[in-house]
């Protein structure tokens, strides 16, 4: 890839994981906090297991550190074994589980955008794979962004 495009990536994979630099942005809100991580910091592990429209953003969280698991396995030249029902099932979890849920997928997240950095040639499928990566994880994060519309909801007064 060439070191243009290797660069856009990673600033639109960085603002969707970890919001935009200062108060610019290409497509998130120009504020901090509005990436994947700021917005699930906010939440608790309650909050991350209510269900809205059938899922939670518990279940939100683990499938997209489970695409960027995939994304990476595929980088390596593996061949990963793929389940993608099992992030869905995820109906709660407590602290800890929480915890651990945020943790993985920021290990998963980095471990992408070093892989990315040591490109110096790609092929259509990991190029697709790349570009797919950072169309999904936005994708998620517009979603669990909705559902907390829905968890925290302002308290109306009278």
């Amino acid at each position: 890839m060439s070191n243009t495009l290797v660069e856009a990536v990673k600033t639109l994979l960085k603002e969707t994981f970890d919001g935009p630099e200062g108060n610019q942005s290409w497509y998130t809100e120009s504020k901090p906090g509005s990436g994947i991580f700021g917005t699930l910091e906010m939440l608790s592990a309650e909050e991350a297991s209510i269900p809205i429209q059938g899922t939670t953003i518990a279940a939100h969280t683990d499938h997209t550190r489970y695409y960027l698991w995939m994304a990476n396995t595929y980088m390596k030249g593996e061949k990963p074994n793929l389940n993608w029902g099992e992030s869905w099932k995820i109906t709660s979890v407590d602290q800890i589980t929480w915890q651990q849920f945020k943790e993985e997928l920021k290990l998963e997240y980095k471990a992408l955008l070093e892989k990315i950095e040591l490109i110096d040639t790609v092929d259509e499928q990991t190029a697709n794979g790349i570009m797919g990566s950072l169309a999904h994880s936005a994708y998620h994060l517009g979603a669990i962004r909705q559902m907390v519309k829905v968890i925290k909801v302002p308290s109306q007064k009278s």
